[in-house]
């Protein structure tokens, strides 16, 4: 029999990393992570990795055609064994949870080992803007030091290899401190690991998106050919496909406002018709439908903006520089910083990165509408931003529409974590 690996998710999230690696073939012993609402998200995805395990999808479909907003997951969730939604543990992981943390994992693993242990800490700590924004403060704040109880999860689990994701900002977060504690942590205890910044769009994702990933492993640990373990090659791939031809086009149009969270939203073109959605698994053939292709309202300031926006793009390629609006448009005091905070997702291209301020607004994030005109354009949907990360459509994301967007916008591409944990498993 094959061995299933194993791996143990921190820092979960909405569960993009942690998709990836059960598509490669790992199996999930805990996903351990701070927020309610990506918590409701694991759970719900959980119990569909169950259900498609075994042959009984029809139960999820039926949930997501029956589903209310404002309703939980618990409908769904009562259908799977309890051991599957107990794998999701709703904590912060800090000095006063850690070690009930350590004996709930104990007790979903038994006597299994740990393959592997994936995830990121917050990153706001460390990205430039969360950076900018909480001024000296961020010096203070407890999640800089989130990356040590990761090293205890090592510490007590010695898995064979660990993948570490976080922004950019983590190689210069004061002057580059935890990063070089990090590693000399996890030497200490018996672990190399190796950096490097990887870009979404290099591998399969139309998203330019770049991260640093960082992986580690054993220094005694061996393959089956005697060779050391070591940082995964992933090879750099050309992608011809485009945003709003490719990932796009398939979803029947939207206004601003329109849409629910829950409804079902059946497919304008055929999936043999969307070989981009297919190859990267994006939609597949479980279902005739997608859900959550829902847009949200805008008021006409901020629509004669986004026309202006898309027009200035289609024309030049060039995005709109807030300080150059007509007076009676800019309801901001300040022009002189943030200057892009409208901006086009490219059609003929990869869209720039997804963040979570999409919670907040969608003006970063602005539909590149054929022919704009104030009661068409509007920010692109929670659906559209969740393909933009790779999620597949049949991903449901439980909680508001805010709570939502902010889990998308935090996530790891699915497709490039599926690269990343293809790699490791042909070393495991």
């Amino acid at each position: 029999m094959n061995k299933i690996y194993t791996f143990i998710d921190l820092f979960a999230g909405a569960g993009g990393l942690s998709e990836g690696f059960v598509r490669a073939g790992f199996s999930p012993i805990a996903h351990i992570e701070m927020d309610k609402y990506a918590c409701e998200t694991l759970k719900t995805r959980a119990a569909y990795h169950y259900l498609e395990e075994c042959g009984k999808l029809d139960i999820y479909k039926k949930y997501l055609l029956e589903k209310k907003e404002g309703e939980s997951g618990q409908k769904l969730w009562h259908q799977v064994p309890s051991s599957i939604i107990d794998s999701v543990i709703h904590v912060t992981i800090g000095p006063s949870t850690i070690d009930d943390i350590f004996h709930r994992v104990d007790n979903l693993k038994g006597d299994n080992c740990v393959d592997l242990i994936i995830g990121g800490p917050p990153c706001q700590a460390y990205s430039i803007v969360g950076r900018s924004r909480m001024g000296k403060d961020v010096e203070k704040d407890p999640r800089n030091e989130l990356y040590k109880y990761y090293v205890q999860f090592l510490e007590r689990y010695t898995p064979k290899m660990f993948v570490f994701e976080n922004v950019l900002g983590i190689i210069t977060a004061k002057n580059g401190e935890p990063l070089k504690d990090l590693k000399e942590l996890v030497d200490a205890i018996g672990y190399e690991m190796q950096m490097h910044v990887q870009n979404a769009s290099e591998h399969g994702v139309l998203q330019k998106r770049q991260r640093v990933i960082i992986v580690g492993w054993r220094k005694e640990n061996v393959n089956t050919k005697g060779q050391k373990h070591f940082y995964p090659i992933l090879e750099k791939e050309s992608n011809s496909y485009c945003v709003m031809e490719d990932l796009f086009s398939d979803l029947p149009e939207r206004k601003a406002g329109e849409g629910s969270l829950t409804a079902t939203v059946p497919y304008s073109k055929k999936l043999s018709d969307m070989p981009y959605l297919k190859e990267s698994a994006i939609r597949n053939s479980n279902f005739n439908f997608t859900t959550q292709h829902i847009a949200r309202p805008h008021n006409a300031n901020d629509r004669e903006i986004y026309c202006m926006a898309i027009n200035q793009w289609r024309e030049k390629r060039k995005q709109l520089d807030y300080s150059k609006l007509p007076s009676h448009l800019q309801t901001h005091k300040n022009t002189k910083s943030f200057l892009d905070r409208y901006s086009v997702v490219d059609p003929d291209g990869y869209s720039h990165t997804v963040v979570a301020h999409i919670s907040k607004d969608g003006h970063y994030y602005i539909y590149p509408t054929p022919n704009p005109t104030v009661e068409n354009v509007r920010s692109i949907t929670v659906r559209e931003a969740a393909r933009l990360q790779s999620f597949p459509d049949d991903y449901f994301f439980e909680g508001n529409r805010g709570a939502v967007f902010k889990q998308i916008g935090n996530a790891v591409p699915v497709v490039l974590a599926y690269k990343i944990a293809k790699e490791i498993l042909k070393q495991m």
